[in-house]
């Protein structure tokens, strides 16, 4: 599919939550996460694995702020990102790998996931352009990510990728602004 079409972005909710379960598919994107990971402990993460996080990401999806958007190709529903400010995952907050940079606000782009169809099509980076604009109008001074680089030739798999690739981000105008490790840089985009 050609990735010169425009692309918008819709927030979860209800209007939308067909959509979400389009994108992510039936195992809830990779191994029955529904985009919970950043949210929960490990522990009620796994509990809640599948149906339970399904429920509980159906909740929040009611709530303000949105936990993300869903992009769309046209009107086709291509992607999900899950974002919001740092501190809305506390997961995130207690990694020691992804820890703060500074105290900068930031709207912390903690999953992409791409309909399996559109992958390697070359959307990531015009989805992020996209998620970038939406930031934007919610004030939000920057946008980070958390991608990961394989390297040597390596592939990742969905339950690795899903927070985007960082080439990706570097083609959206992003920075580096850490590496704690060979394969995982923190990038920014000032909005």
């Amino acid at each position: 599919m050609s990735s010169t079409r425009t692309l918008t972005v819709r927030e979860l909710g209800k209007e939308t939550w067909r959509d979400f379960e389009t994108v992510l598919g039936k195992n809830g994107g990779a191994r029955g996460c529904w985009c919970m990971h950043w949210r929960l402990s490990i522990s009620e993460f796994m509990e809640g694995k599948g149906e339970g996080n399904r429920k509980a990401m159906k909740r929040l999806s009611q709530r303000e702020p949105r936990p993300g958007v869903l992009v769309y190709q046209d009107d086709e529903p291509v992607a999900w990102c899950h974002l919001g400010p740092r501190e809305a995952f506390p997961r995130l907050e207690r990694s020691a790998l992804l820890a703060k940079v500074d105290d900068a606000p930031v709207c912390a782009i903690t999953c992409l996931y791409v309909r399996k169809e559109h992958r390697g099509s070359g959307l990531l980076a015009k989805i992020l352009d996209a998620v970038c604009d939406y930031a934007a109008t919610l004030d939000y001074p920057a946008a980070e990510g958390y991608p990961i680089e394989p390297g040597d030739g390596k592939r990742a798999g969905a339950d690795t990728a899903m927070t985007g690739m960082a080439s990706s981000f570097r083609a959206a105008g992003f920075s580096e602004v850490a590496r704690p490790r060979k394969d995982r840089p923190i990038m920014r985009r000032t909005l």
